[in-house]
């Protein structure tokens, strides 16, 4: 139907996009996780030294296996806030759907700065939080567990990221065809069968693919644990950024980073995998 040049010139600058913004810096961070460096300065020979460190140094396992509960809590977390609210605006929203569709997602128009301080605002020791308790005589001193540990870092990351989540979770929810539920409530099942026999199932890779966006952007945040997690709560993107940064250490970090890259990728995969074993046709 169409010419083999008009298919070139159409599929040449994407992949050349591709190319240079994606596969290039992959190859530069993949490189310099094999070099190493000497006297402040970067030398090009090729080694496994890096790697040996990230496997004799437990230090980087330990942030490594924080950062993947710290994710994990995240996901269930905002699994468990988005999958009711999904299915409410799907099933029993009514005429209101779409004003309590905008209402969801007006978080994702805010910066992602504004909601990291405005979380460090409510939790700090002088903060609302801290504040309101006080005032109500639950608490006689601010409570310092709140801001700059993990559970700060938990909290601040459900609120960005279960947007995310809800979105494929309402969209997965919405392409149901409704007929299938009336059918089964047409047989005489009860609610309750009805969700876990019909909706659920076929919602399956709408919460696959919510988990996916909580867990891996959460694995690779760095900006929250640094406004709200404090040294209980560094996440291994930070380790990764200070290596970047005040360290001057390339190649470490960037052995790390491919470490996450195949982590995340070995993820997606096993996603994959479990959406087309767990699909309805």
């Amino acid at each position: 139907m169409y010419s083999r040049a008009y298919k070139a010139a159409v599929a040449l600058p994407p992949l050349f996009w591709v190319a240079l913004f994606l596969l290039l810096p992959y190859s530069l961070l993949f490189a310099h996780s094999f070099w190493s460096v000497a006297s402040g300065a970067i030398v090009r020979q090729w080694s496994l030294h890096n790697y040996a460190e990230l496997a004799h140094n437990w230090m980087y396992a330990q942030v490594l296996f924080r950062s993947m509960k710290i994710a994990g809590a995240v996901t269930l977390l905002a699994l468990l806030l988005g999958y009711p609210l999904a299915y409410y605006l799907s099933f029993c929203a009514g005429p209101q759907k779409q004003l309590l569709y905008q209402l969801v997602i007006v978080p994702l128009w805010v910066s992602y700065l504004v909601r990291g301080y405005a979380w460090k605002t409510i939790l700090g020791s002088d903060g609302v939080l801290n504040g309101f308790l006080q005032y109500l005589g639950i608490v006689s001193t601010p409570v310092e567990f709140f801001l700059y540990s993990p559970f700060a870092v938990v909290l601040t990351l459900t609120h960005i990221y279960t947007p995310f989540t809800f979105l494929p979770l309402f969209a997965s929810l919405e392409h149901i065809p409704r007929h299938l539920v009336e059918a089964s409530q047409d047989l005489g099942a009860s609610p309750r069968v009805t969700f876990w026999r019909v909706i659920f199932p076929l919602s399956l890779p709408g919460l696959l693919a919510g988990a996916t966006f909580a867990f891996v952007l959460t694995l690779g945040d760095f900006l929250a644990p640094l406004l709200v997690g404090g040294p209980s709560g560094i996440m291994i993107s930070n380790v990764v950024v200070s290596l970047f940064g005040a360290a001057y250490d390339w190649p470490l970090g960037a052995a790390i980073s491919v470490c996450m890259l195949l982590l995340v990728v070995g993820i997606l995969f096993a996603i994959e995998r479990l959406e087309k074993r767990w699909s309805f046709h």
